[in-house]
């Protein structure tokens, strides 16, 4: 059997490697990420009226939250969006209609994008029931999806509908698309699904009217949360 020299051992060995390699690293790219604007709906009249009212339609805009939805066109103007998205409450469509003709942009309404159902908490005052109501949901960041809201959704319910939603939005090819929803499911969605969430910005950092969440990502690789109301992450 011919000896094989040292260069020619070093050669083949270079070749088994390049060979070995490029098999393990074959296969389809990951998907491309885009960048996922969620923005809370402007002042409703159930926001100022201080009751839960998780309706659809539900209430429409006060003229203060009116105001609101045209400076957040202005203040958004300037972002390329490609898509602009509400959910199919009232408030969260007219919020997106402003930034949606200042971009000559139709609103896609998603269902998935609505607010948590508030079920036995509906209609009662929000300072009355704010503790009592956010229990199932703590209990969805602890890990206990199948917690329900009495009369309403499990943590696994409201997050495959507003994760549909959000596919929806991704599957369109949209790559700068900004959606319009809802503080509790914008702030639960993205607690729960952003690979860096921070479960404090819920309690120190509540969305308020028109806050920004800004995310990057792909449903496949995941989320990651870049902005929360202004603070970058």
């Amino acid at each position: 059997m011919p000896r094989i020299g040292l260069l020619g051992a070093r050669t083949l060995a270079a070749l088994f490697t390049v060979t070995v390699v490029g098999a393990c690293s074959s296969g389809p790219p990951p998907p491309p990420s885009i960048t996922l604007t969620l923005v809370r709906h402007a002042q409703s009249e159930g926001n100022a009226s201080g009751l839960v009212d998780t309706s659809v339609p539900g209430p429409g805009l006060t003229p203060e939250g009116k105001q609101q939805a045209e400076d957040l066109a202005d203040e958004l103007r300037g972002k390329d969006f490609d898509g602009i998205y509400a959910s199919n409450m009232l408030r969260a469509e007219q919020t997106a209609a402003p930034l949606a003709a200042e971009l000559g942009e139709q609103v896609q309404v998603l269902d998935g994008l609505r607010e948590i159902e508030a079920g036995w908490f509906e209609g009662k005052p929000e300072d009355q029931i704010a503790t009592t109501y956010f229990l199932a949901p703590a209990q969805w960041l602890d890990g206990n999806m199948d917690a329900t809201i009495p009369g309403s959704v499990s943590g696994k319910e409201f997050n495959d509908r507003f994760t549909g939603a959000v596919q929806e939005i991704y599957a369109s090819g949209d790559k700068n698309p900004v959606a319009v929803a809802h503080a509790g499911s914008i702030m639960l969605w993205t607690q729960l699904n952003a690979t860096n969430s921070q479960e404090s910005l819920i309690v120190n950092r509540p969305l308020p009217n028109t806050g920004v969440v800004v995310l990057e990502g792909n449903p496949t690789t995941g989320w990651r949360l870049i902005s929360w109301d202004g603070l970058a992450l």
